[in-house]
């Protein structure tokens, strides 16, 4: 976990830099951004809060609202803190993806997100934190579909990696359409593990890990949130070895506790925890390889 810095100073360019300004020409969205309602925490019937985050309180943003999802930025790393989103399989509709027009969002200062400028010429991608289809459901499908294109849902994966998980880019779709779920429906919140020792790359540290808590209620009326982790410890090992190389391997993920999460961001997460069927294992809940969607374990 990054050790969580002191607050910008007076002089900090990052707390000066107004915030990005745009012709209308330029934006794809609806500019009015008191239209989004954001996160849910009462989405599943049963509470579940967004998660606390008072160890980086000095360098969080507040909490961005888009159609279905929220964002909590961290501001000196330029990528989200956790993003979060209510899904309704039974509403959802599959807008179709015409180009990837990425947007800065006018809310923060652009030096408090990514850009472009990360992606030019270079073997990484922008990976959709909430995926593009997740919010994509109700009246609003359309409108939300286009709100997961803001730079704060992006996070930098190289081409090969991103193209290819079909195993963890699955997980919220099993959950929702092959399991015990109650309503069609699950709250998911995702983001990368960001660590002091993330190899930089053109200013931005490049996450290793990745993270989803995915809940749902049975139809028993149970409350489930299940954590997984994607490792890609062996693809970045040797990112930072020259400016402009990339050398990656395999990845693997797994699904653990939701305290090693915990653990391992620095987010507080008791409802989630409260719910978790590893937790209620106790001790023996080890870190489970997920090598196909029928490994997960949703209750206990």
């Amino acid at each position: 976990m990054i050790t969580p810095p002191e607050s910008p100073g007076p002089d900090d360019p990052a707390r000066d830099t107004p915030p990005e300004r745009f012709p209308a020409e330029a934006v794809s969205i609806d500019p009015d951004y008191s239209t989004r309602d954001g996160y849910r925490a009462d989405f599943l019937d049963h509470r579940l809060p967004l998660p606390g985050h008072q160890a980086w309180a000095e360098v969080a943003s507040a909490e961005l609202t888009y159609h279905h999802f929220s964002i909590v930025m961290h501001r000196r790393r330029r990528l989200a803190l956790y993003t979060a989103v209510n899904i309704d399989g039974r509403t959802a509709t599959r807008p179709s993806r015409d180009s990837d027009r990425w947007i800065i969002d006018p809310r923060i200062p652009r030096a408090e997100q990514t850009n472009d400028d990360l992606y030019r010429d270079n073997a990484l991608d922008r990976g959709h934190l909430v995926r593009r289809l997740d919010p994509a459901w109700g009246p609003v499908a359309e409108a939300a579909n286009d709100d997961t294109f803001h730079f704060t849902n992006a996070t930098p994966q190289h081409h090969d990696f991103n193209a290819d998980q079909t195993l963890w880019a699955g997980l919220e779709d099993y959950i929702l359409h092959n399991t015990d779920n109650r309503d069609l429906t699950v709250s998911v919140v995702t983001g990368p593990v960001l660590h002091d020792e993330d190899p930089a790359y053109r200013g931005v540290a490049i996450p290793r890990q990745f993270y989803k808590l995915v809940a749902m209620v049975t139809t028993t009326n149970r409350l489930t949130v299940t954590a997984y982790l994607l490792s890609q410890e062996a693809l970045l090992e040797e990112f930072a070895t020259g400016p402009e190389e990339f050398s990656f391997g395999a990845y693997r993920t797994f699904q653990v506790p939701v305290r090693r999460i915990a653990a391992l961001t620095g987010l507080e997460l008791p409802a989630h925890i409260a719910a978790d069927p590893l937790d209620r294992l106790g001790p023996t809940a080890l870190p489970r390889e997920i090598l196909r969607s029928e490994d997960i374990l949703l209750i206990s």
